[in-house]
């Protein structure tokens, strides 16, 4: 099984510092979830990730995006890069980079579960014939999305993995695991296209989405629990896993 090969404060060296854990989980009601993969190059794939966790092959860049009409901060449309790969033998989102349009809402996802997001503009759109998500940072855009001829799943056909979040914590520097919990009331297939893809404006020039894979998305009630558990960077899950108090 092939394990990264960077060190985590390389490739994430503005982790967030997250001070506590104890924190009560907050809901998130009637979500637009949609989330896209797509194959990346492989190369010299190992770069791309910290030896604590294995990337997959091939490996995928998942593009993931949120619009929650409700929380404790108000409104927020929510677009993310992750990386696929696993954390011992658990599948896994490596989290590449994020976009947020609500600057308290990414404030507050940094501060309690280790989601870095930089404010920018997010759309988050879906119509009866297909779903789009476009994401521009200072006026440029970094990403365009988009999901067509959409195929009605049942709820439970969609399995959503958690992810991996680098944080500054009271141990040190970690992986925390991240991860929501959704009931969806309402799935959808799509047939996946990627329109414009800035990996500069990721953070990671490396990052080359290409070939399409999947597309799916749905409407959800979630909910964001407090962490539980978090890894070592510099070794595997199956050494440095850490319950958290």
């Amino acid at each position: 099984m092939l394990s990264g090969s960077t060190p985590l404060e390389t490739l994430v060296p503005d982790a967030p510092e997250i001070r506590a854990f104890d924190i009560e989980p907050v809901a998130l009601p009637d979500v637009e979830l949609l989330q896209w993969s797509f194959e990346v190059a492989a190369g010299e794939v190992t770069e791309l990730y910290p030896p604590a966790l294995h990337p997959t092959l091939p490996p995928m860049a998942m593009i993931v995006a949120w619009s929650a009409p409700d929380s404790p901060w108000g409104a927020f449309d929510l677009a993310q890069v992750r990386l696929s790969c696993r954390s011992g033998a658990r599948p896994r989102g490596f989290l590449v980079g994020a976009v947020i349009d609500n600057a308290a809402a990414g404030g507050a996802l940094a501060e309690h579960w280790g989601l870095r997001a930089r404010v920018g503009r997010v759309a988050v759109e879906r119509y009866y014939d297909a779903a789009r998500v476009e994401v521009a940072l200072d006026g440029d855009t970094i990403l365009a999305v988009r999901g067509d001829d959409p195929d009605p799943l049942q709820p439970n056909d969609i399995q959503l993995f958690a992810a991996m979040h680098a944080a500054r914590t009271p141990a040190g520097l970690r992986l925390v695991q991240f991860d929501p919990t959704w009931e969806l009331t309402r799935a959808e297939r799509y047939a996946p296209v990627l329109e414009a893809f800035d990996a500069e404006g990721w953070g990671q020039p490396r990052l080359a989405p290409n070939y399409p894979v999947v597309a799916f998305g749905g409407r959800a009630n979630g909910t964001l629990p407090r962490l539980r558990f978090a890894t070592r960077p510099d070794v595997n899950a199956f050494e440095g896993a850490e319950t958290l108090g």
